[in-house]
């Protein structure tokens, strides 16, 4: 079932499949959709949707300081209480971990555990961070410039995606289409006011956390395994699983691994 969600004049594309305990809600990575994880479904409820300003129907934000992470993990948390979810599995991928992550700390008793895939609690280095907020304002002054298609296939040729090169071709014309058919001044505003530069600093915060965590990496993603391996020894109650063949993004390289994974959670 696909349904529109009101929350604070805001539409939320939100699709639910299957029923029962647990109930899983998947967060998508930057410029991604909830599409993404069409072939993710453990068992029990899964809720899918297009986080804000995201999805080829997204309407323009026209005050682009909503994207800040702030707003959006108390948007997503009406979202929640809208759709009477109980405690979930909070599933994030890339940006979307950041965001589960920022709403753990935020709302934990909303969350039964997180997953996060591809994720990282920030920069804890002010320069680095200052260096990257920068460059995330160069990347928006672009995409609002020269339009999504050119800056998809500069993205697509970063390293971390060099796997997804090895995918069925009808695969890669998905993702890059998905990509492009966003509104550019809303992905703008996402790199200025929720990219990894822009968004909270949130290691000081982990020690404090106390919903289970279980953290995913693909093996050929030696960037975020380290990031991973920081992010293990920073948090009260967490597993690492890498899972073998894939890069960043695991659950579209290899959806069968991440949903065997995700059902080994609640086994």
């Amino acid at each position: 079932m696909t349904k529109q969600v009101m929350v604070d004049g805001y539409p939320y594309e939100v699709t639910i499949t299957g029923s029962g305990a647990p109930t899983w809600v998947f967060l998508h990575g930057f410029m991604g959709t909830g599409a993404d994880f069409a072939q993710i479904q453990p068992r029990g409820t899964c809720v899918y949707l297009n986080l804000f300003g995201f999805g080829p129907d997204a309407p323009v934000v026209s005050d682009g300081t909503l994207f800040h992470m702030k707003q959006q993990t108390q948007s997503l948390a009406s979202l929640f209480k809208t759709l009477d979810l109980p405690p979930v599995n909070l599933v994030g991928y890339s940006m979307g971990g950041r965001l589960a992550l920022g709403f753990g700390l935020a709302y934990p008793e909303l969350v039964a555990q997180l997953v996060l895939e591809g994720a990282t609690a920030g920069i804890d280095d002010m320069t680095a961070r200052t260096e990257r907020q920068l460059a995330d304002n160069q990347k928006a002054a672009r995409i609002e410039a020269a339009g999504m298609e050119a800056f998809v296939q500069a993205w697509e040729a970063l390293p971390m995606f060099a796997s997804q090169k090895l995918l069925p071709q009808a695969q890669q014309t998905f993702m890059h289409q998905q990509r492009v058919n966003h509104q550019a001044n809303n992905v703008a505003n996402s790199l200025r006011y929720m990219g990894t530069g822009a968004q909270p600093n949130y290691w000081p915060a982990l020690s404090q956390l106390l919903v289970p965590v279980s953290l995913l990496v693909g093996q050929r993603d030696l960037k975020f395994q380290g990031l991973a391996a920081k992010l293990l020894a920073a948090l009260p109650q967490a597993q690492l699983k890498i899972i073998e063949g894939v890069g960043h993004n695991i659950h579209f390289e290899a959806p069968v691994q991440f949903t065997e994974a995700l059902n080994a959670l609640n086994d």
